[in-house]
């Protein structure tokens, strides 16, 4: 148990090589994962603007709660 087997030096190797490995890799996928959250949050804004816009264009109904009252009021005196 003391040494490492050759599926840990694989696992090592894998890792040097991605840290190590090519130009600019890490710094290129953290420019993939910076764009995709810049994409992400885009697309969430978008949402809230197309629902905003669609709950501000439908017609607004308001109640006259006095009114209201009043109606509930006579409906239940005549019973």
């Amino acid at each position: 148990m003391g040494s490492l087997s050759i599926w840990h030096w694989l696992i090592v190797g894998a890792v040097v090589l991605l840290v190590f490995g090519g130009r600019n890799k890490i710094s290129d996928m953290m420019g993939d994962v910076a764009r995709g959250i810049k994409a992400f949050k885009k697309g969430m804004s978008d949402d809230e603007t197309a629902e905003n816009s669609a709950k501000s264009d439908a017609a607004v109904k308001t109640i006259d709660h006095q009114a209201e009252i009043k109606r509930r009021a006579e409906s239940e005196s005549k019973v």
